[in-house]
């Protein structure tokens, strides 16, 4: 979903330090020596090294790694009895991280797409691609973007000739995902594209094979899948922390603006609430669980006379049955006031996220009787910003030749087990499924690295 926000620019000064000092010379040591009255001989050495190491470097070592973090380490402030502080983001030059083209300048892009690369190690926006000409060159400035890698939806594919780009993060409404991914993988990019995958199967085994084809990566930007807390949760329900699990409430709904929206456009959306908020609930309990459903059972209703319903549905209540007997109750809308939970009911204990799907502010609770005493726990939010997290996934598998943790096979899957939900609505009556039955993680790829959790 889209919101406003002011762009922010990437923070140079995290990529580099600057010090007064005498080669050899660490910070510590420097400031040990100032306080005991050698500041001033330290400042007299310091402004002609100063022009050196502007020169050469003066002497200091300067290789580095081609790719990766730099691993600038500090001695810990705390005493071993304190809590630590967690490390720096060493994050890669600017000249080694990943090029990423920007297609489309919406609510999520502005506020939190472009912003994230602030926060991001492995990855940097270099164009963008929008029919806006004034609101483009506006963003542009804003993130230090050549006017002459500024493109219209017309001229995209000249993307091909900038060898800046090489993945292109496709935000645009659902519709065009499916144009936009094709001709990406043509011009010879690998492409990260939002949720929902598409409209219909078959245009996701377009896309699959266009990438493909073009031997480019495709990866559907499921962020939910690399944010910290939910990795937490999948990780309880793996390791069965409170046994077996049995039962799963999913909750994902809001009121939407009566201002006839792309998202109230069939053909634009592919559906109302289950393709745009409802796949969190879909996607987010195959991922807790690695199995795939056997069946699915749904119910559909819109309030009749509300015009944001003419042509997509409001409210979807859908269940999955799993090989292990789990049982997922999902439930999402359009017209409701903003719910977006989940619980997951073990043997032994409850695992809660309210809210779960947001940008930010995710909370988590454990509920649990150990000795027989209710204890509920409520484990700390590391804060991350979960587009920065996705894009720097995207970012290594780019360099590193990987397969993407959440590829467009994970899309697929979905856009399968909707059509399922939408068919059981119509049928009044279950639909079997079997894709992925008896494989775990059946459609995912190479799991994020450990700094990005």
């Amino acid at each position: 979903m889209f919101q406003d926000s002011a762009a922010n620019t990437l923070d140079q000064a995290a990529l580099g330090v600057s010090e007064p000092t005498t080669p050899g010379t660490s910070r510590r040591q420097f400031i040990n020596h100032a306080g005991r009255g050698l500041l001033a001989a330290g400042i007299a050495t310091a402004l002609p090294l100063a022009a050196a190491e502007a020169a050469d470097l003066g002497g200091f070592d300067t290789t580095a790694p081609p790719t990766g973090p730099l691993d600038i380490k500090l001695p810990p402030l705390e005493a071993p009895t304190d809590p630590k502080a967690g490390p720096f983001p060493n994050p890669d030059a600017p000249d080694q991280r990943v090029g990423f083209a920007i297609v489309g300048l919406g609510h999520l892009t502005l506020a939190e797409i472009l912003p994230a690369f602030g926060q991001a190690k492995h990855c940097k926006p270099v164009a963008l691609v929008s029919g806006d000409a004034d609101k483009m060159a506006k963003a542009a400035k804003q993130y230090g973007i050549k006017a002459s890698s500024c493109y219209s939806y017309a001229n995209y594919d000249k993307l091909k000739d900038n060898p800046e780009v090489q993945v292109i993060y496709i935000v645009l409404p659902n519709s065009q995902h499916h144009e936009f991914t094709l001709r990406g993988a043509k011009a010879g990019k690998h492409i990260l594209c939002e949720k929902p995958m598409a409209n219909s199967v078959k245009e996701c085994e377009e896309m699959i094979a266009a990438c493909n084809k073009a031997g480019k990566k495709l990866m559907i930007a499921y962020r939910i899948q690399y944010e910290p807390l939910n990795r937490a949760a999948q990780k309880l329900v793996r390791d069965k922390t409170y046994g077996k699990t049995k039962l799963i409430q999913m909750m994902n709904c809001q009121n939407q603006a009566h201002d006839q929206q792309w998202r109230h456009k069939k053909a634009l959306a592919g559906g109302g609430s289950l393709p745009d908020v409802g796949l969190y609930c879909l996607n987010t309990t195959r991922f807790l669980l690695g199995e795939e459903p056997t069946e699915v059972s749904a119910q559909i209703y819109s309030t009749p006379g509300d015009d944001r319903f003419k042509e997509i549905e409001e409210n979807v209540s859908f269940t999955l049955r799993f090989p292990s007997g789990v049982i997922a109750q999902c439930m999402t809308g359009y017209g409701s006031f903003n719910n977006k939970s989940y619980a997951v009911h073990g043997e032994t204990g409850t695992i809660k996220m309210d809210p779960a799907f947001p940008y930010k502010g995710l909370k988590q609770e454990l509920v649990h009787a150990p000795n027989g005493k209710q204890m509920i726990e409520q484990p700390s939010n590391p804060g991350k910003q979960q587009f920065a997290l996705e894009m720097d996934h995207m970012a290594e598998c780019v360099r590193d030749n990987k397969t993407p943790y959440t590829p467009g096979e994970e899309g697929l899957q979905d856009q399968r087990i909707m059509e399922a939900i939408y068919q059981s609505a119509k049928d009044n009556k279950p639909v079997k499924l079997t894709a992925g039955v008896g494989k775990t993680d059946a459609f995912r790829g190479t799991p994020p690295t450990e700094e990005q959790a």
